[in-house]
């Protein structure tokens, strides 16, 4: 059911934003705040920092584990800074790291949370299938020599579509949760040397796809009989399918939501301003994730049109 979005907050001066976030994981410990690692969040939340001088809570669509990465994780956060979209998201590509990037920023209702509005979350998962190992692809896609039957691999993964408890795939949950889920899509597909899955649901839970990526490719080396995915749904016990395939072959791909659009910004909508003063850093002992520090009481000087503005 789609969310009942409260009103813009125009008159308190407090706004919602949403970002969609594209990020190479390989350096991270996760998406997530980490006590002992550098995470996804703690570098937007530091550049965010810098950019408007708040220390405002970045929300995230979803957990996505060390090494995974993504093309349409959804962010949101809620600021006083006066910065239209377009200039926040060109001034966080000039404050983030290298390897992450905002692809989209929106306003969004002041309610919006991005985990629990989300409609659909779509995964894809990249095997390279072939004797000889790829430097290119290598971080991106995981390498398996055996040959692949793509097709017992499609009739195989065709059954997880619907609503079941897939427990089977998942990690261990909290009391009281539950391993529920809804599918709406699974598609495996070859191009060549590259074999992919795709998987779309309501939710997954820890792990879920990163499993059936791992027994889908038993399936396809022989290694694991056909009809094998039935009764672990007929019978869930909590991460009794797999084994995991490794983190790096897997991305987020796209969260979407009824009421809200996070398409990637065009050139011309986000053509703004912002100097080379947002590239630069004071750097500061210990400060920050423990890779760089900044200054965090000083924010960012953006211009627009020459004028600097404010926060």
């Amino acid at each position: 059911m789609a969310p009942t979005w409260q009103s813009w907050s125009w008159c308190s001066g407090v706004r919602r934003i949403a970002l969609a976030l594209e990020y190479n994981g390989a350096a991270y410990h996760g998406s997530q705040l980490q006590a002992n690692g550098r995470s996804i969040q703690a570098e937007v939340e530091a550049a965010l920092h810098r950019l408007t001088g708040e220390s405002p809570r970045v929300a995230l669509a979803g957990r996505t584990d060390a090494g995974v990465h993504a093309l349409g994780q959804v962010a949101a956060f809620t600021t006083a800074t006066r910065h239209e979209p377009p200039v926040i998201m060109r001034a966080l590509n000039a404050l983030l790291p290298a390897d992450i990037a905002v692809r989209a920023a929106v306003e969004a209702p002041d309610d919006f949370d991005p985990r629990r509005h989300a409609r659909c979350r779509l995964y894809r998962y990249t095997i390279w299938n072939t004797a000889s190992r790829s430097p290119l692809r290598r971080g991106t896609t995981w390498h398996v020599r055996a040959p692949l039957d793509e097709r017992a691999m499609s009739a195989e993964a065709a059954l997880l579509v619907g609503e079941h408890d897939v427990a089977s795939f998942g990690g261990p949950l909290p009391p009281g949760r539950s391993s529920i889920r809804r599918v709406e899509r699974v598609d495996v597909r070859r191009d060549g040397e590259v074999v992919t899955l795709e998987i779309a649901a309501n939710a997954f839970l820890p792990h879920q796809v990163r499993r059936t990526a791992g027994a889908l490719v038993e399936i396809g080396s022989g290694k694991l009989h056909p009809g094998a995915f039935g009764t672990w749904l007929a019978t869930p016990c909590t991460g009794s399918a797999g084994p995991a395939a490794p983190p790096w072959g897997l991305c987020l791909v796209e969260v979407t939501y009824d009421n809200l659009d996070l398409s990637p910004i065009s050139p011309a909508r986000a053509e703004v301003g912002v100097t080379r003063e947002a590239m630069r850093a004071t750097p500061v002992p210990g400060a920050g994730t423990g890779r760089r520090g900044f200054n965090r009481n000083a924010p960012v000087p953006i211009r627009e049109g020459g004028r600097e503005i404010g926060s």
